[in-house]
């Protein structure tokens, strides 16, 4: 039996709420988006490179969010010693887009739905206005400031996957 990325129920965004309602709730909107615009496809699918010379592809785009679900909200805000996932090795610092050839698309998927997981339970009961010292900004930065980046970095990479998926197969709007 071949794996195939498994369906996504959406949920609506929400449009009235305070502001930590606002900021999780579009944030899981556009996990959700992410997960929405790869159901259904085939590894060979989730393998499939944009267009020359980008090497972008939409398991790329998963194992990314993984890594980045993972580095600020578990790594750089709650301070927890966990190393990269894909991208530890210096002379491969792109592995999470580069590696899909050998890739697991199952074991990334479910990685990517933990990292989420243990991302919520990180910010679970949290101020939006705690702060933390990111290293390498050398800047204080808050919690809020990580569900926007969160937010524009899923919106920005989920336009990437709009094209992705249409090119793998024509589907749009979804």
């Amino acid at each position: 039996m071949i794996w195939t990325a498994p369906p996504i129920t959406r949920d609506k965004m929400p449009l009235t709420g305070d502001e930590r309602t606002l900021l999780e709730g579009w944030l899981e909107f556009h996990r959700q988006t992410l997960l929405t615009k790869c159901a259904g496809l085939t590894f060979a699918q989730l393998t499939e490179r944009a267009a020359p010379p980008s090497g972008l592809t939409l398991l790329g785009l998963v194992r990314h969010m993984a890594e980045v679900e993972r580095s600020w909200f578990r790594h750089r805000f709650a301070g927890e010693d966990v190393e990269s996932l894909y991208c530890a090795d210096p002379d491969n610092p792109d592995g999470d887009f580069d590696d899909v050839g050998t890739a697991d698309p199952e074991a990334d998927f479910a990685t990517l739905q933990r990292e989420i997981e243990l991302a919520r339970a990180a910010a679970a009961g949290r101020s939006l206005d705690e702060t933390f010292y990111h290293t390498h900004r050398q800047v204080e930065l808050t919690l809020r400031w990580v569900y926007l980046h969160m937010i524009e970095e899923y919106a920005r990479h989920n336009g990437h996957a709009d094209l992705l998926r249409e090119r793998v197969d024509g589907t749009t709007g979804t």
